[in-house]
């Protein structure tokens, strides 16, 4: 693994950082979650038109940048200090790449390049209580099932020629504005059970969509209620039943490196804004932050920051090592190949990740003393990212066991060496 980052690379931190901190402070944040679509359409615009962020990891020949996962996990560790709504994440990590992987050409042609150009976002939307379980982040997917009946879930079913949906998928990022949602349905009945991705139109006949309240309101969610509602199956008719659970799997390890880069970037500026204020606020005539006791504090969050920086960045690098170049041409029967450089080390990465941002979060309200504790303030917000994402796609003790189990490191029921 090559530690140094390409010139291409800084760049795209560089001029990302750049607008974050024109178009993304406090006050527009605070709008934008507060809008009914939960992000800024000027700052996605600006996002797409000047950078190309959601095309940054698909192939030029759908209209992408034609850069890997890794340049994609370095941009949303710029989105991450900011803690910038958009829809890059359930667009451009959630359901693009699925889309690239299992999708025919026409599908391909026809959808890609409007998710590429951002002109049209996207939603990933996955019945159960837990998303991280379809992408193999917590536990092995092999027994998903996107049913369920009238429980929850979704079914599909054949009717005058053309696949029908009918239930319900709760918690879906972005998914109350999402122009076009990727679902994951049960079809086959009983003796044929199999879950298949089916693409629909955010406004098509009969879907109804309901933005919900979330902890963390920078990570906008919505209910999908889907009535009776025509959809195209993503992908061959024959395709193998297995081919959506081994692609969400193989999906949940670059997922997972984009999020721990995306938590890196988060507790290093919450770090940040932690020792500026402590520099400033005075106790007995000095600055707090000159105290002992202050230091070793904030020291402990400086080196967990830096472990999890190593840990993302490590992932990131497997990911897009794995995965080869987005120009490459994807395979149905094989959607992602992560290598065995990258198995369990996405996961391994956000349980650290997430570990160091809840941790610089609290030390960050705490050290902000009575200010911290508002609502005011911008503290609280880190904190509820990192609750927040944890509870979508941990927690951190179920990540840790997956990856060690994916590793094979207890294969048998003995520690392998």
């Amino acid at each position: 693994m090559d530690t140094c980052l390409t010139a291409e690379q800084d760049e795209i931190r560089r001029t990302l950082r750049e607008l974050l901190h024109k178009r993304c402070g406090p006050v527009e944040l605070r709008t934008a979650v507060g809008s009914p679509a939960g992000h800024d359409p000027l700052l996605w615009t600006a996002l797409t038109d000047q950078l190309g962020l959601p095309g940054l990891a698909l192939p030029e020949r759908y209209g992408g940048v034609g850069c890997s996962v890794t340049e994609l996990a370095l941009a949303c560790e710029e989105t991450g200090r900011s803690l910038a709504p958009s829809p890059l994440l359930a667009t451009s990590v959630l359901t693009a790449p699925l889309i690239l992987a299992l999708g025919t050409r026409a599908q391909r042609a026809e959808v890609l390049p409007g998710l590429a150009a951002g002109a049209r976002t996207a939603a990933l939307a996955v019945p159960g209580p837990n998303l991280a379980t379809a992408l193999a982040l917590t536990c092995s997917n092999a027994g998903f099932a996107a049913g369920g009946g009238r429980a929850g879930g979704v079914q599909a079913r054949r009717a005058d020629g053309d696949w029908r949906l009918y239930g319900q998928v709760d918690q879906v990022l972005d998914g109350h504005s999402a122009g076009l949602l990727l679902v994951a349905a049960h079809t086959g009945g009983f003796a044929r059970s199999r879950t298949r991705l089916f693409l629909v139109a955010g406004d098509a006949p009969g879907v109804v969509r309901t933005r919900q309240t979330a902890l963390d309101a920078t990570r906008p969610q919505g209910r999908v209620q889907l009535r009776d509602v025509r959809a195209e199956l993503l992908g061959e008719e024959e395709a193998e039943g297995e081919a959506v659970s081994s692609a969400l799997a193989a999906l949940g390890e670059s997922v997972a490196a984009v999020l721990a880069c995306e938590a890196v970037g988060s507790a290093e500026r919450v770090l940040e804004r932690t020792v500026e204020y402590v520099g400033q606020r005075e106790q007995f005539g000095r600055p707090v932050g000159s105290f002992q006791a202050v230091k070793h504090r904030l020291a402990d969050v400086y080196v967990g920051v830096q472990a999890a920086r190593s840990a993302a960045y490590y992932a990131a690098w497997a990911s897009g090592v794995g995965a080869g170049s987005a120009s490459a041409s994807p395979s149905a029967s094989e959607p992602f190949s992560p290598g065995l450089e990258a198995r369990g080390a996405g996961g391994l990465a956000l349980a650290q990740g997430l570990e160091a941002l809840r941790g610089a979060a609290a030390e960050g309200i705490q050290l902000h003393g009575g200010i911290g504790f508002t609502w005011e303030h911008d503290a609280h917000l880190y904190f509820k990212r990192a609750a927040g994402d944890e509870l979508l796609f941990g927690p951190v003790h179920r990540l840790r066991d997956r990856a060690a189990e994916a590793a094979g490191l207890f294969a048998g029921g003995a520690v392998a060496v």
